[in-house]
């Protein structure tokens, strides 16, 4: 081998080594997410129209679907019901009786009166010729017991005109207001889960998902749609081992976007504890056995941020 030759090999193989020691920065790999929330079924109702599509732009309040209000209606019309007879009754209690009724009352004691009067006095007659046995004994007790039940009607008598007369006790009346209280608390409760049945987004935000379809009856809690939303995108990333004890929470980031240019600026906003296994799209090389840490990674202000898709490959670099 000439001189030239062996000088040349000496030179790539120098470049080789260099090359090898130039290693490139480490990266996190995840994807682009906005923040989530789902619109849950209130009940277990058809569904009679779906007023969005998924991926439309919607604003607070808007409304997303429509439930079947057939039972909704029913239930708040017998809430009505319910507090109209509430406080029909505790506006009863405040009036009081009718004067018809402690007029009534009083005939009833009055006739009563009498009763009593007519039976003791054949009590009292009978008494002598019970003493001298021209009429039996018999007769006396069946004389004795009329005048005593006729007194005691006459007490019971009394007792139910002072009670007309006297008018509700202050006990009856707060049961009363109670009672009509719980009645207008019910129909507001049914009133709101009647509302509940025209489902409308919580917040600004993209549907990104429509899970059930015009006709469907969800179970209660199944989630109706699912909303992105939030003012910027975050990078949710997993950390291998070394590279977590490089990455503090509040760190700057360059977020790179698969088939985009230019990197978005970014900063760590949250790190998990707890280690997790690495992800399938990760596992290469020396990564298949270590651990990794799921971190959050919030784009800051750029172009166009809210055109950015979520579930896009990201690679972030620190």
């Amino acid at each position: 081998m000439d001189t030239g030759s062996w000088t040349r090999g000496i030179g790539l193989a120098g470049l080789a080594l260099l090359a090898g020691c130039g290693q490139a920065p480490p990266v996190a790999l995840g994807t682009l997410e906005w923040d989530r929330i789902t619109v849950p079924a209130p009940a277990a109702e058809v569904i009679a129209t779906v007023e969005v599509r998924e991926g439309q732009q919607v604003k607070a309040g808007a409304v997303l679907m429509q439930l079947d209000p057939a039972r909704g209606d029913a239930q708040f019309a017998a809430a009505q019901a319910d507090t109209v007879r509430a406080q029909a009754q505790l506006e009863e209690l405040k009036i009081g009786p009718r004067q018809e009724q402690i007029a009534q009352a009083e005939a009833q004691l009055a006739a009563l009166r009498a009763q009593s009067a007519e039976a003791s006095a054949y009590y009292r007659r009978v008494q002598p010729l019970a003493r001298q046995r021209l009429i039996a004994a018999a007769e006396l007790d069946r004389a004795r017991a009329a005048a005593g039940n006729a007194e005691a009607s006459v007490r019971a008598a009394e007792q139910a005109w002072l009670e007309l007369v006297h008018g509700s006790r202050a006990q009856d009346i707060a049961q009363g207001q109670a009672a009509a209280d719980a009645a207008q608390a019910q129909q507001v409760v049914q009133g709101v889960n009647l509302q509940k049945l025209q489902l409308r987004a919580p917040r600004d935000g993209v549907v990104d998902a429509l899970p059930y379809r015009q006709g469907d009856q969800a179970p209660i809690g199944a989630p109706l749609a699912v909303m992105l939303v939030g003012e910027r995108p975050y990078a949710r990333v997993y950390l291998p081992q070394p590279l977590r004890l490089q990455v503090k929470v509040g760190q700057a980031a360059q977020v790179h976007l698969e088939g985009q240019g230019a990197a978005l600026k970014g900063h760590v906003r949250s790190i998990r504890s707890e280690p997790s296994f690495t992800p399938y799209y990760a596992l290469t090389g020396d990564d298949v056995a270590r651990l990794s840490y799921l971190a959050e990674i919030e784009v800051d202000d750029a172009a166009d941020m809210q055109k950015l898709p979520a579930g896009m490959p990201v690679q972030v670099s620190f």
